[in-house]
């Protein structure tokens, strides 16, 4: 465990090192804690201390990138110097101006996504848990596979320009695979705090969706009118902000958003924002250059209304701020949307299924992967529950199908929203989601399980 009085005194021994004309220090750390179970049977339980600290260097409009792991003041001054020497060789980045000052990040949110509880969870604590997905399995002849994981996270970012944050928060995750002869089920959960994750929910959901899954029928390729549960809405959401919602796509011409600001490009149906300041989601109240989360509306109603910037890309457009929305050094994909939040409606599954004549019911979907950026179309497979519907009722099981399509097109299709929503856990942030009825879905391809 790294603690916040270490995380300060490595970002000020960084910069103390540094000769760049600006330098920022980020150090990352934290502990994880994972028990992964198969077959009914935990298998494995892994802890791990890390931290990660990375130096960016500035030379002019040059900017080199260094990282370690070792705190110790060789290590940092090594990885100092080579940032440094990276920044010396690079061509210059006309765009760039600086990195972001005091008056540039603002003041962050008093927010957090720290539990104590988490921070003090067990192995016996996760066992247990384990314990109640799995005995419900057994009893009912099935084999249940997943993991427990939790972890702490401590964040800290420092510059030379007087920039400093720190912040710690706490994530934890159970999910749940159970599998019967022919067929399974899934459920997951996530919480900052480890002690609310419903494990009971989890356990039935992920039974129940095996048992009725069992003996699937093959289905016809085509279109199709479908319900995404919110695991599957989640998926092709995490999708499109990767694809199109950072400004660096814009600006390189790869998103979906490029020259539509203001234009409507789902139906008036669908709204989504990022908001890393909700308490809702895992919120984290600044990012990875130190500045300030802002809520940024994304579509509103149908009508693209923005993305989310980084100091750098807010540089290249005139009268453009960070949003609070840069990723950790190391990575080159620009500003990522990390908390989004799609708006509810006013439906259940239950009332989505009985209006139906004939469509699928989706669980969630595996295997996911972009195939045209700025078209938004995806493929992937569904997984873990698929089922046919037919005149107002689930009709049985189907065996898994592969979807390729427009995630713009999708969200042109929607008929129903559910009223209630499900958080889950990505990468150092969240999605929220809830279920959706849509009008047309493309699957492409059959398979035989």
């Amino acid at each position: 465990m790294i603690a916040k009085e270490r995380v300060e005194e490595v970002l000020e021994r960084g910069l103390e090192f540094s000769e760049a004309d600006q330098t920022e220090v980020v150090v990352m750390g934290g502990d994880t804690y994972l028990t992964r179970y198969a077959t009914n049977y935990i298998h494995q339980n892994t802890a791990e201390s890390n931290a990660e600290v990375f130096v960016r260097a500035v030379i002019g409009k040059k900017i080199g990138v260094a990282t370690t792991n070792a705190l110790d003041d060789e290590s940092l001054r090594q990885a100092v110097g080579r940032a440094v020497a990276i920044a010396g060789v690079q061509p210059d980045l006309p765009d760039f101006v600086s990195l972001p000052g005091p008056d540039v990040a603002g003041t962050p949110a008093e927010v957090t996504a720290f539990s104590e509880r988490t921070a003090g969870f067990t192995a016996e604590d996760r066992a247990a848990a384990v314990g109640r997905v799995t005995s419900l399995s057994a009893r009912n002849g099935f084999e249940a596979a997943g993991a427990f994981s939790t972890s702490v996270l401590r964040l800290g970012v420092a510059n030379s320009l007087g920039i400093r944050r720190y912040a710690e928060t706490t994530t934890s995750r159970l999910t749940a695979i159970v599998m019967g002869p022919s067929g399974s089920g899934f459920a997951d959960d996530s919480s900052a705090d480890a002690g609310a994750i419903d494990v009971e929910r989890v356990a039935d959901v992920a039974v129940g969706k095996c048992r009725d899954a069992q003996d699937p029928v093959a289905a016809e390729p085509g279109d199709y009118e479908v319900i995404l549960e919110p695991a599957a809405v989640a998926q092709i959401v995490m999708y499109l902000g990767f694809m199109g919602l950072g400004a660096l796509a814009v600006q390189e011409g790869r998103s979906f958003m490029s020259g539509r600001v203001g234009q409507r490009v789902t139906g008036e149906n669908f709204t989504l924002w990022d908001d890393g300041n909700d308490p809702s989601g895992f919120p984290l109240p600044f990012d990875f250059e130190g500045v300030s989360r802002r809520k940024v509306m994304l579509i509103e109603n149908g009508v693209a209304r923005g993305v989310v910037y980084d100091t750098y890309t807010a540089g290249r457009e005139p009268g453009k701020t960070s949003t609070g929305h840069a990723i950790p050094p190391m990575m080159h994909y620009g500003p990522l949307p990390l908390n989004m939040f799609v708006k509810t409606g006013n439906s259940t599954i239950e009332e989505m299924v009985k209006g139906t004549k004939r469509g699928l019911l989706v669980t969630r979907f595996h295997y996911t992967n972009p195939v045209h950026p700025v078209l938004t179309i995806l493929t992937g497979m569904t997984r873990d529950g698929t089922f046919l519907i037919e005149n107002g009722k689930i009709k049985g099981p189907i065996k898994n199908m592969r979807y390729t399509n427009s995630v713009l097109d999708a969200f042109s299709e929607i008929e129903a929203i559910s009223k209630e929503a499900r958080v889950s856990e990505r990468f150092i942030g969240s999605i929220s989601a809830p279920a959706m009825k849509i009008r047309k879905f493309t699957f492409t391809g059959a398979t035989q399980f």
